[in-house]
This record gives structure tokens, C-alpha cells and sequence, in this order.
């Protein structure tokens, strides 16, 4: 697993530093604390990127919604195909939870 080889005190810090946020509030003022608008952005973008590739939209398509490169998207397919299952973890969750709000 590539991730093996970041793995270390100051992501792990990163990490639980995220984890102890308590709502969506508390991530958008760390977030804004941690990252410049085009970080937080672009990591944004890679997040839609990987639904609208799950949902079967084609690049032209993703690329004229969200702005994202070709590369991007090429580099998000991968890792939806080949990476961790995080995307697929993430979305899911996110998916479960508006469900669970909206009812």
C-alpha cells in the first residue's frame, strides 16, 4: 500500500487533528486555517470528480461541470479502480448520511 510510505507522527497529528472535528463548521475554519482557497478547492473537485465517474458521467462531461483536467479525472478513475476504496468509503458514507437527514 502506497500509503505506508507517508505514514509518520506529523500526518498521523494531521490526521487525528481532522478527526477531532466535531461538525461541518469546525472543518470549514480549520480547513481555512490549513489550506489556501485552491487547496481546498481542488480537493473538492477530485471528491465530485470520483461521484461523477461512480454515476457513469463521461469526461466531457465532468470536465465542463467541475473544470478539472483530464489528468485529474484519468488520476481519480485510477484510484476509484485501483486505489484504496476510499472514494467509493467516503461517498458512500456522505450518501447514507443525507439519506438518514433527509428522512
Amino acid at each position: 500500500m502506497q500509503i505506508d510510505k507517508l505514514r509518520g507522527r506529523e500526518l498521523d497529528q494531521l490526521f487525528q487533528s481532522i478527526l477531532s472535528l466535531k461538525d461541518l463548521e469546525e472543518c470549514y475554519r480549520f480547513f481555512d486555517d490549513l489550506c489556501t482557497i485552491n487547496e481546498i478547492q481542488s480537493l473538492a473537485q477530485r471528491l465530485e470528480v470520483a461521484r461523477m465517474l461512480r454515476d457513469g458521467n463521461t469526461y466531457h462531461k465532468i470536465e465542463t461541470e467541475t473544470g478539472a483536467s483530464t489528468a485529474t479525472i484519468s488520476r481519480v478513475k485510477r484510484c476509484l479502480n485501483y486505489g484504496n476504496d476510499a472514494y467509493t468509503m467516503a461517498l458512500d458514507r456522505v450518501k447514507a448520511n443525507q439519506s438518514e437527514t433527509s428522512s
